[in-house]
């Protein structure tokens, strides 16, 4: 089986991560797999030894001639299928142009943001089958007209073999990011676009600080609110004290263990493959309740949720949290056995590749 597969994504984020992760376990089962990309992407270099590289041109939702550059891709490798992973007009012109050529197709939806039900229907009549990452997704579509059976929920999976609880490089962590022997550390590890709720964590951190004062809280990520979130956090002197931003990080195996608490305040959320990692590493979340973040974080169990934008109550749970090295033990060790046992990179590749499977034989039987 040949499979051609659309990632747009510049950097190696939650998604191109995922697509790293199934173009392995799809070589290591025979499939001959193929990659177009951006050229100078990321993603280009981690998928280089699972996957033949095709760079091309991606200027995203606008960019129609996108189509003819991957009819002529799919005219000269001619795969059995193509697997779209990401937006960025990918969704669209890589669907039609698969379309045009007779080829089916795969989409994977990553995010939970609703569209207008009179676009859903018209948009994903395109796709032949359509996986999402999370159940919560699969709810927004259905809700939106997609067909109950074109429709496969296939969860993001984390790599427990190198996310894992492992503080041997904790003097490397305080060292590196400021924080002194006796201060209790909070990350949090997303984007900086405003439905990650960066700024509800700073609206909770007063009544945090308040019970914790030998507190650092680091954002890590890069992202268009950068510059807001670093003036917001200059300009009041208990924040400056506190929060840092010490941008993207391709270590975060190292980095994570070395946390107390991870909070992942989202008002949107596909599903959350920082909060996977967190859980692999043995870190409680306290997360928004939003799109697929309950199918990881489960209250009582490995962390807690609120209600997206409800600064005092998030204020509660960290309280909660970062006075009880006993919970944060316990919720970090059940954590870890849940991603283990629900979110493994071999359960990913066996159904995306039952999606295909599948597809196929109903593509020979027509």
């Amino acid at each position: 089986m040949k499979v051609l597969h659309v990632e747009a994504g510049m950097h190696l984020y939650g998604g191109a991560l995922q697509v790293v992760f199934l173009l392995r376990g799809l070589q290591a089962r025979g499939i001959d797999n193929v990659l177009a990309c951006p050229a100078g992407s990321a993603i280009a270099q981690e998928a280089a030894p699972h996957a033949r590289i095709a760079a091309l041109p991606m200027k995203g939702d606008a960019d129609v001639m996108l189509v003819g550059r991957l009819r002529r891709l799919m005219r000269q490798l001619r795969p059995d299928l193509v697997h779209l992973h990401s937006r960025r007009g990918s969704d669209i012109w890589g669907a039609v142009a698969a379309r045009l050529e007779g080829v089916p197709v795969v989409l994977s939806r990553r995010v939970d943001n609703p569209e207008p039900p009179w676009l859903a229907r018209l948009k994903y009549r395109l796709h032949d089958e359509v996986v999402t990452i999370s159940d919560g997704i699969r709810q927004v579509l259905r809700a939106e007209g997609v067909p109950e059976a074109k429709l496969h929920c296939v969860p993001s999976a984390v790599d427990t073999e190198r996310y894992r609880p492992d503080r041997g490089a904790l003097a490397w962590f305080r060292q590196t990011f400021g924080v002194q022997d006796d201060e209790l550390a909070i990350g949090m590890v997303a984007q900086l676009i405003a439905r990650k709720g960066h700024a509800t964590l700073l609206d909770a951190l007063p009544a945090v600080v308040a019970q914790q004062p030998r507190l650092k809280v680091l954002l890590f990520g890069q992202g268009p609110l950068q510059q807001e979130l670093a003036q917001r956090i200059a300009a009041d002197p208990l924040l400056a004290r506190h929060v840092r931003l010490p941008g993207f990080r391709k270590d975060l195996d190292r980095v994570l263990p070395c946390l107390d608490v991870v909070a992942h305040p989202a008002f949107m959320e596909g599903l959350g493959v920082s909060l996977l990692q967190a859980a692999a590493c043995g870190v409680p979340v306290v997360a928004g309740r939003a799109g697929g973040i309950p199918e990881i974080v489960r209250p009582g169990l490995n962390g807690e949720l609120i209600e997206p934008g409800d600064a005092p109550a998030l204020a509660r749970e960290l309280g909660k949290l970062l006075g009880s090295p006993e919970l944060r033990r316990a919720y970090g060790q059940a954590g870890r056995q849940w991603v283990m046992a629900h979110f493994s990179i071999d359960a990913m590749v066996e159904g995306n590749l039952a999606v295909y499977s599948g597809l196929l034989a109903r593509r020979r039987q027509g």
